[in-house]
Parts: structure tokens; sequence; C-alpha cells
């Protein structure tokens, strides 16, 4: 049995017919052509496919998307905005805190997520955050920098990119009393 839906996916209302037991992920993969949202494990483990629901991080392989059909849902592709990466693309291209890459556009949509709930979280904040998703090839540390740098720069607490090329930003400065 298949079902018509409209799906508003990065601010963009989209129609496609589904069958019931079709995964938001494999729609939108398959169906929509949005393969920025990765398969992993598919048993709602690692975290990979992360997308947001209203601005909370969701597993889309554990998501039907008839549960979700009136709701605004944001995919790696709609982080950046008018070809302006978005503040934490940056902060992980400038720190190297992607290798493989696979596991990044969950990491980057669940940063969002707390980065709209908090914007100056302690290093003990983003990791608890981002336990759920895994990445099995940066031991995380560059991960857990780049959210810190992001943040900072939305405070005015660390230089924004010079967009020049140059070496990639220093270190997000330490705030008194929290961990670093």
């Amino acid at each position: 049995m298949k079902v018509a839906l409209t799906l508003r996916i990065n601010g963009e209302a989209r129609d496609v017919i589904a069958p019931v037991h079709k995964t938001l992920l494999e729609v939108l993969r398959e169906d929509l052509g949005l393969t920025g949202t990765k398969h992993g494990c598919e048993l709602g483990e690692c975290g990979t496919c992360t997308v947001l629901v209203d601005g909370t991080p969701v597993l889309s392989c554990l998501t039907l998307p008839v549960e979700v059909q009136d709701r605004e849902i944001t995919t790696i592709e709609g982080l950046a905005r008018g070809g302006e990466l978005h503040p934490l693309q940056v902060a992980f291209t400038e720190l190297g805190a992607a290798q493989c890459g696979y596991c990044t556009p969950g990491m980057l949509l669940a940063a969002k997520a707390l980065l709209d709930r908090n914007p100056a979280p302690a290093r003990e904040d983003v990791s608890a955050w981002l336990a759920g998703n895994l990445c099995r090839c940066t031991g995380y540390l560059k991960i857990l920098e780049a959210v810190e740098l992001a943040a900072a720069r939305a405070r005015g607490d660390a230089p924004q990119p010079t967009g020049d090329g140059g070496p990639p930003a220093a270190r997000v400065p330490q705030r008194s009393g929290g961990a670093s």
C-alpha cells in the first residue's frame, strides 16, 4: 500500500508517493534524491541518519514519513543558506573535524540543534549532546572543538573566518570555569 504525502523539507513542500512502510531515510534518499542523509546501522544506534524535525534531532531510519508530514524537516542539504555554509560547516572544515565524512551530516545537524538551544555549551554538554552520533575516524576531539568554535563565533568570542584561504582558525578560547 502506498500513501501520498507532502513533506516540508528544507523550507520547501515536496510531494511524494511512497509505501507506508518506507522510512523517512529511504524517502529522502531514494524518492527525493537527498542523499546527504546517510544510511548507517538502520537500527537507531549510530546517529548517521540524523535530520531535524522542528529543530529536534530525529533518527530518520526509525521515522515514518507520515509521522512528520506537517512538520519542518531539515536535512544536511538545508543547513547552508543562500550559498553560504552554516558556521558549523565552516568550523568543521577549518579544524578538520571530518575524516571520511560519513558521520558528518548527522553530527552537524545534531550540533545545530544543540547550539540553537544552548549558545554557550560546555565541552561536557557538547560531548553529551553528540553521544548518539558515532564516528569511527576522528576520535571526537576535532568535532568537539569545531562545535565550540562555531558557538564562540556566534557569541562574538572568537574571530570570524577570513575567507582568504589562510590558515585554519585559532583554537577556541577557553571559558573560565569550564572544562577544556
